[in-house]
């Protein structure tokens, strides 16, 4: 299991929200490139780096940010937040992210996965299914976000050829309370043979164990990393079994 360290930025700095919301922010560090090259040089496979600030405003806030991160490190970078069309997925993997994953798009208008997967392949787009009561949410999860049944919605993903899903339980996001294990099986058992990549709650080695020993195909935390409850490479060790 790939164990993937989460950059969240909002105005420049690296924080992490509770539950998604904007006015429960916890900052970490105010230079993201720094945070990046650590990760980097501890071992870290790939990068999640999520623009908060485009995934509220449906629009690229911290593309240059973002560049700078992308150019500075040589593990593989995926992007997410505010990716709501075609063009923006071209954009973000022209500016050397590795996969771009999007939400509120594909809840809008589950069709343009095809698109997308005849574009790109299957290996570079990443469905991200951001779970409240059952319903995958879009739009920053703000109040009236758009939403769509998650089972419904991963098969109509899955059978327009996408593979990977980012699958986040939303009332487990920066909780520190452990993931979420029946959402993420009832989403595999929905899709049989794509990749589910866990994330929300993710907040000790025993939970990357469990993780890894139920063969998901990768993890993403952020909290539980940037307060100590594990350093990098220890998480490495467990995702590896």
């Amino acid at each position: 299991m790939q164990l993937i360290p989460a950059i969240d930025l909002l105005g420049g700095r690296v924080v992490r929200l509770s539950k998604g919301a904007y006015d429960a922010v916890t900052e970490y560090s105010d230079d993201p490139v720094e945070i990046a090259r650590r990760w980097a040089e501890q071992g870290a496979e790939r990068i999640h780096i999520v623009d908060l600030d485009a995934a509220r405003e449906g629009r690229a806030m911290q593309a240059d940010v973002i560049a700078r991160i992308v150019a500075a490190v040589d593990a593989p970078c995926q992007v997410a937040g505010g990716i709501r069309d075609a063009d923006a997925v071209a954009t973000g993997l022209r500016a050397g992210a590795d996969r771009v994953v999007l939400g509120s798009a594909l809840i809008s208008s589950p069709l343009l996965a095809r698109t997308l997967v005849e574009r790109h392949g299957p290996d570079r787009i990443v469905a991200a299914l951001d779970v409240r009561d059952g319903q995958a949410l879009g739009d920053g999860w703000v109040a009236d976000a758009r939403g769509a049944e998650v089972i419904g919605l991963a098969q109509t993903l899955a059978a327009a050829g996408l593979r990977w899903f980012a699958v986040t339980a939303i009332a487990r996001d920066g909780q520190m309370s452990g993931p979420d294990l029946d959402l993420l099986e009832a989403v595999r058992a929905a899709v049989p043979g794509a990749a589910i990549v866990a994330s929300g709650g993710v907040s000790s080695l025993t939970d990357i164990r469990e993780l890894a020993a139920r063969r998901f195909d990768a993890a993403i935390t952020g909290r539980a990393l940037y307060e100590g409850a594990f350093t990098l490479p220890e998480a490495l060790a467990a995702a590896a079994g």
